[in-house]
């Protein structure tokens, strides 16, 4: 007997529709699985078989199962067809109805008990669940949270393969979730208090300024200082004062996190923009992704949030040239010999350094001890163009005894964060209905359109390129900056103070 079940598979951190497809044949009592599948979808004939056994049914000695992953020219990987292969065996054998299974999706890993556990990339399977016109997808009682973020299709979570049959017998067996995820990421977030201020950082107003400037408009940023300046403790407080995340915002978030396997079921969905730290130890395919099974590395953990590379002269020149890029086009491409994938990578980037290898270049007190050799060879290891494509270098010096002395000066971050919102809320009204691009990403005949400038802020850039030295791309990079100043000043037109307060970011920190 025949039997067709659905189920999904991943493809990067999108899923696709698999037909699991079963044929009952004499034979000598095997499960042979075809569709290219990995080691671990071939180990699932030994879960399946046990956990069928486990639920009492009498599976008809000497037969034989060749189950077909359709389509067969893409690889599967993971345990999570051990449930479809399971109910499509059963229903071969006629042991439980057909009559429903077209209107289902089935994905879970089977124990050898017959217990239903959860997977990662739950997520984007239900949605593609919903996308194929699936009526309900039988879950993980594990992924239940998550998978009941999807409007518009039924969620059955199961904890034993005798649930799913008793299901597919009646659906009215089941109990489907009811999704309100709109209402619980609202209220949640309302609740969502900030646990590090801005206020709390000492003096550093420069410093503040272009976080702000940042996080309104996505410009990238790097620190240098001595050590103790605060540069750590300024970017661990950028996430605070980020606009918020909108309910697709979240949701493609958490998608890319069920797929990379870092969700909860006590976290189901992504509240906060990621904050990612990476050590400066981190291999190369950490930091991009891919590896012999492909996941999202840090730079698309990092998507929509912050990619904080502390210490960034002590990471290998290749691994941070990797990232060039990704800073340009906001995705990452991984290319394998059966595929190649894409993961979004539009985070904003955050570098902090010393000047130096000792990090007292410049300092007022401590005296340097590095030679101009050693420093040089300290700066060697940032490309040009990797600096090229960072908008704001800012000088985080040593604070004074009256700065030391404080209890924290500055608005609060809830405050700046107020203020960015506005920023951001005038460029979204900048693109109309159209999806919204932030300052530091526009293109260049974007910047062409909307940072327009008089007489007298051209003739200022002009003599800048000169001066500092800048290419195309930094000179749009000023551009894009001076756009968002103006953002936050709450002006359509872009005047030579904010020109000049963009060039002023641009200066030279390997002088320092």
């Amino acid at each position: 007997m025949f039997a067709r079940v659905f189920s999904g598979g991943l493809l990067g951190i999108d899923a696709y529709r698999i037909e699991v497809e079963v044929d009952c044949t004499g034979g000598i009592g095997q499960i042979q699985i075809v569709g290219l599948p990995d080691a671990a979808v071939k180990e699932s004939q030994e879960r399946v078989r046990s956990a069928i056994k486990a639920c009492s049914f009498l599976v008809p000695p000497g037969k034989k199962w060749v189950v077909n992953l359709a389509p067969a020219d893409t690889k599967k990987e993971g345990p999570s067809f051990d449930l479809p292969i399971a109910v499509g065996i059963l229903a071969a054998t006629g042991l439980i109805p057909t009559s429903h299974l077209t209107e289902f999706w089935f994905v879970g890993e089977l124990g050898l008990d017959g217990a239903v556990r959860p997977i990662s990339g739950i997520l984007p399977i239900v949605l593609a669940g919903k996308e194929a016109g699936a009526v309900a997808i039988v879950v993980p009682d594990g992924n239940a949270e998550e998978a009941s973020l999807v409007e518009e299709i039924k969620i059955y979570p199961v904890s034993h393969l005798k649930q799913v049959c008793d299901i597919i017998r009646e659906p009215e067996n089941g109990a489907p979730l009811k999704s309100e995820a709109r209402k619980a990421f609202f209220t949640r977030q309302t609740h969502n208090s900030l646990e590090l201020d801005f206020n709390e950082v000492k003096g550093q107003a420069l410093a503040k300024r272009a976080f702000e400037i940042a996080a309104a408009g996505h410009h990238n940023i790097l620190l240098v200082g001595p050590p103790g300046s605060g540069k750590s403790m300024l970017a661990q407080r950028l996430p605070g004062i980020m606009p918020r995340l909108s309910f697709d915002e979240a949701m493609e978030l958490t998608k890319l996190y069920s797929v990379a396997g870092l969700l909860s079921n006590r976290k189901a969905l992504l509240l906060e923009r990621p904050f990612r730290s990476p050590h400066h130890s981190a291999s190369a395919t950490g930091l991009i992704g891919g590896g012999s099974i492909p996941k999202p590395g840090e730079i698309s953990l990092s998507h929509m949030g912050i990619l904080f590379l502390d210490e960034l002269t002590e990471f290998p020149r290749a691994h941070l040239d990797t990232l060039r890029q990704p800073l340009e086009t906001a995705s990452v491409t991984i290319s394998r010999v059966h595929q190649t994938l894409t993961y979004p990578a539009s985070f904003l980037f955050v570098g902090a350094c010393n000047p130096c290898p000792c990090g007292y270049r410049g300092d007022p007190i401590k005296y340097c001890v590095c030679t101009p050799s050693q420093a040089d060879r300290y700066w060697a290891r940032l490309s040009g163009p990797l600096l090229d494509r960072i908008d704001l270098h800012i000088d985080v010096a040593r604070l004074n005894e009256i700065e030391l002395a404080e209890n924290g000066s500055g608005d609060s971050s809830e405050l700046i964060r107020l203020r960015v919102e506005r920023a951001v809320a005038a460029q979204q009204d900048r693109f109309g209905s159209g999806r919204y691009i932030p300052n530091g990403q526009l293109s260049h005949r974007q910047v062409t359109g909307f940072c327009r400038i008089d007489e007298a802020s051209r003739m200022l850039l002009a003599r800048a390129v000169t001066q500092l030295g800048l290419s195309a791309r930094a000179y749009d990079r000023v551009l894009r900056v001076a756009r968002t100043i103006a953002d936050l000043a709450c002006q359509e037109k872009i005047e030579a103070i904010h020109i000049a307060e963009a060039l002023k970011y641009r200066g030279n920190v390997r002088a320092v």
